[in-house]
């Protein structure tokens, strides 16, 4: 198998390093840039857990080739969070226990980040909509709901 090298923005910091060609941009980011935020589970781009944001899209990591990210500025769940100030979302999953075995949960805040700046007041049934792009086998998303619900309104009106 071949290998290129690609420079990406990455969380805000340029990056350059070697790929496989035939290597998932999932699998490179775990591996190769040990940001094991961006969870793999179907592989099959169905169940959401390795959604990223590339160049500000939703996308599923596993379905796309690292060498295709060449030039791309990506966000993981690891480039949410300011520091130590949480990102408005990952609070609002905090305070409202939209979490269990948390699997899923990388997947559900990048598209839901997405979302949320994309449709910036949204009704229970459009997160509902939104969200039936994420599998999670534990919550029953009643809480996913209502976090996202909570943090587009503090987005509505930051305090």
């Amino acid at each position: 198998m071949g290998e290129r090298t690609i420079r990406l923005r990455i969380n805000g910091q340029t990056c350059e390093a070697r790929a496989g060609t035939r290597k998932l941009l999932a699998d490179f980011l775990r591996e190769d840039l040990h940001l094991t935020g961006t969870h793999v589970g179907c592989e099959h781009g169905v169940c959401g857990a390795c959604t990223i944001l590339l160049d500000g899209e939703a996308v599923r990591s596993c379905l796309l080739l690292a060498v295709q990210a060449d030039g791309a500025d990506i966000t993981t769940v690891e480039g949410l969070a300011d520091g130590e100030r949480l990102h408005v979302l990952q609070q609002t999953f905090h305070e409202h226990h939209a979490l269990q075995c948390g699997f899923c949960t990388s997947g559900i805040l990048m598209s839901m980040v997405a979302f949320l700046r994309d449709c910036p007041s949204p009704s229970e049934e459009q997160i509902r909509i939104a969200l039936s792009g994420n599998l999670c086998r534990c919550t029953g998303y009643q809480n996913i709901v209502r976090a996202v619900q909570a943090a587009a309104s503090r987005l509505a009106s930051p305090a």
